[in-house]
């Protein structure tokens, strides 16, 4: 049997995989924004409303997925939620307005917390200790490689057949759960645990106070991230009088790509580190850079004039590198911090509790873009950045943890 038929490896493909395609069904809606709101005439905010309905249905995928992992295995769930995500991007297609595609969008939404709880819990199990963070850094360089996958798809798709084929494509994830069915198996410490732990374990002694923490930290960060990401594609595209960087879809998408190429290594680099130096010295490097980085980047247009497209790609893959990287923390602490009878659970509620904080971030943008220009609108996501430094040394160092 070759070494990339063990269970491990196999869990990772199928998580990082599914992370990945998870990614494109819900970046699509990213890069169609600027044409969705020419079409329905909706403005900054409005259109920001329906990435604030794919967080806030996200949570409670994610949460939901985390519980039903522990209860009825971890692969299972994860073939579920893949399904989800790719019915919502296929549906999106049908929408006639706003309150369809807020439909469809929560739809996508449930199906991505519920992913990344049943992903990040599966390769944990299957890894040790000495290279879980590195296994974890590889499933969120999915995300990265998503993030690409939909710019490429929408410079090749959206102006030539429109938006409703970009979202349609979004269906074929779904093929991917035959595979995962026929050849991914559940961990052994998920099959050999002896008892079951409801969600309040999470609230009393001795889990509470790490719970509080760890969900405090991850909703800094993730407010952080979608703040900037979310508006990324609209801030590249948007005309310079609008605070935008005022590039066509195809160099919107290219500069997206280059900075989701920063992403992937930074996640890869991270996990290794993580693993080497300790996960919360690694972190705070790594967020502390992208509270620099961000408002840098931001407000390029306003400093750099006709040299700005230069620097926006010259900056573009150190924001992706520093400002995703940091997320390979999540799959790795979170599961050293809660035992195998409640991981499932732990991991999808701190994560997609904070996500579901992070859903005003959208909105939060958009609102502050539609006076101040998108470019003051990024910058002022470096102080979650900022916040998120501190917090992570409020959890213990769990660097080598042999889960139980």
């Amino acid at each position: 049997m070759s070494r990339f038929s063990e269970q491990r490896w196999l869990a990772l493909f199928a998580a990082a995989i599914g992370y990945m395609l998870d990614a494109m069904d819900v970046l699509l809606y990213v890069f169609a924004i600027q044409t969705l709101c020419a079409e329905f005439h909706w403005d900054a905010a409005t259109a920001g409303l329906a990435s604030s309905a794919t967080l806030i249905a996200s949570s409670i995928g994610g949460i939901l997925a985390g519980i039903l992992a522990d209860r009825f295995g971890r692969s299972r769930i994860l073939i579920y939620t893949i399904l989800v995500y790719s019915i919502g991007s296929g549906g999106s297609a049908t929408a006639t307005g706003l309150a369809s595609l807020l439909v469809w969008r929560a739809v996508v939404g449930l199906g991505l917390g519920g992913e990344w709880s049943a992903g990040a819990v599966l390769v944990s199990e299957h890894w040790p200790a000495q290279h879980r963070a590195k296994a974890l850094g590889v499933v969120h360089a999915g995300w990265a490689l998503g993030y690409m996958l939909a710019a490429a798809m929408t410079a090749l798709i959206l102006p030539r057949y429109g938006w409703r084929v970009l979202f349609l494509i979004g269906i074929l994830p779904s093929l991917l759960t035959i595979w995962i069915q026929r050849k991914v198996k559940e961990p052994e410490i998920w099959i050999k645990k002896t008892r079951s732990s409801s969600i309040v374990e999470l609230f009393r002694p001795p889990l509470a106070r790490r719970t509080l923490l760890a969900t405090l930290l991850a909703s800094s960060v993730l407010f952080a991230y979608w703040g900037v990401f979310t508006w990324l594609p609209g801030f590249l595209s948007a005309p310079i009088s609008r605070g935008g960087a005022g590039l066509n879809i195809m160099r919107t998408s290219g500069w997206i790509f280059t900075m989701q190429f920063g992403a992937f290594l930074g996640y890869l680099t991270f996990g290794w580190m993580a693993d080497r130096f300790g996960r919360r010295p690694t972190f705070a490097t790594y967020v502390l850079a992208a509270a620099i980085l961000t408002p840098i980047y931001g407000l390029t247009p306003r400093w750099a004039g006709a040299s700005s497209e230069t620097w926006l790609l010259v900056l573009g893959p150190f924001v992706g590198f520093f400002g995703s990287g940091f997320f390979a923390l999540f799959g790795s602490m979170l599961a050293e911090l809660y035992p195998t009878s409640i991981r499932g659970t732990g991991q999808g509620f701190v994560y997609n509790f904070a996500r579901a904080t992070s859903a005003l971030a959208p909105y939060a943008v958009g609102a502050i873009a539609d006076r101040k220009g998108l470019g003051v609108a990024l910058a002022l996501n470096s102080a979650f950045f900022l916040i998120g430094s501190v917090l992570v040394f409020t959890l213990p160092e769990t660097r080598n943890t042999e889960l139980t």
